[in-house]
């Protein structure tokens, strides 16, 4: 089955309450991890790369790793995603390569400047087929090439989402209402909160539109603590309560975003394997166990989280 867009995903995923989970990929044993568990799961399937991934892997590596993704699992249908498209080129260049999703992130910029890049890229997007995920609200936290410091996020104001959405014609709309990129989301010692009265302000103005939720993992503690047992140096490490997130998919977020959760859990099977074994020079004694940790993660997550196990054959059944 060739690469979909998120269209059909998110009319089922808004109408079952349930969302779709979109996993950054960087390499194979990411590729292979995450789409093995959805395979088994029949769950739809978003695959994202950032502009950082592309820099490292290269689009055609990538494409190719998408392209054998699709060959193991035909069952299920699969998008392949521009994460935090930085400007017009970049989202050109993965239109033009065969991505069949984009977001321009210009939430960086005022209101204005932000429609006009985005309406942008929405019309030569539309005229290729793709579809287009716009931002409003700013997340704080790195990742790849977004850093924003502490203090410098904001939350989205609902009463822009109208204007927005109609004047740039975005199929979808990342918002921030309290999570943030990285490990790091939370301070210790507070309680980790989200703005659902932004959410459902922003899903009361635009009912049964599609809303993206970034900086989502949860950061799994188990896998901090064999980081940490093992060389690593990651304390204080806070992600999102998985609570949260279901409820945020059982409303109007129809795709939520995991990277970190699939870092950590690659990185504690590699610390793990290397400490316990300091004579293995073979990769892939390591990286077997840290790709098994990343389909773990996935597996729960479509589970547990996201709720979309056995929704492969309703988001397929208009593409047929």
């Amino acid at each position: 089955m060739p690469l979909v867009t998120s269209t059909e995903m998110f009319r089922k995923a808004y109408e079952g309450g349930y969302a779709i989970g979109a996993f950054n990929v960087n390499n194979m044993e990411i590729v292979q991890g995450i789409t093995e568990a959805a395979g088994e799961l029949n769950a739809p399937l978003i695959l994202q790369v950032s502009a950082g991934a592309r820099k490292y892997a290269n689009h055609t590596f990538l494409m190719k790793l998408v392209e054998a993704a699709l060959i193991e699992q035909p069952n299920i249908p699969i998008c392949l995603h521009l994460d935090h498209g930085a400007d017009f080129d970049i989202c050109k260049s993965c239109v033009d390569g065969g991505f069949t999703s984009v977001m321009i992130d210009g939430s960086k910029y005022p209101f204005e400047e932000n429609i006009e890049l985005t309406r942008r890229v929405v019309e030569y997007a539309h005229e290729h087929g793709v579809v287009v995920e716009g931002e409003l609200g700013k997340l704080e936290g790195v990742e790849d090439e977004v850093k924003v410091a502490e203090g410098m996020g904001s939350y989205t104001r609902p009463e822009e989402v109208e204007e927005f959405v109609t004047r740039t014609g975005v199929d979808s709309l990342a918002i921030a209402i309290g999570t943030s990129h990285g490990a790091y989301k939370f301070k210790p010692g507070t309680k980790p909160q989200l703005r659902f009265d932004i959410l459902e302000e922003v899903s009361r103005r635009l009912p049964g539109f599609p809303i993206v939720l970034h900086g989502a993992s949860s950061v799994p503690q188990e896998y901090v603590k064999i980081i940490n047992e093992n060389g690593g140096n990651m304390p204080d490490a806070i992600g999102v309560p998985e609570d949260m997130l279901r409820q945020a998919a059982r409303m109007a977020v129809c795709k939520i975003n995991i990277d970190s959760d699939l870092r950590l859990g690659l990185t504690a099977g590699i610390r793990q394997v290397m400490k316990e074994h300091p004579e293995y020079f073979d990769p892939r004694e390591y990286l077997k166990v840290g790709r098994a940790n990343v389909k773990s993660v996935v597996a729960h997550k479509i589970k547990e989280v996201l709720g979309c196990e056995g929704k492969a054959a309703e988001c397929m059944e208009s593409l047929k």
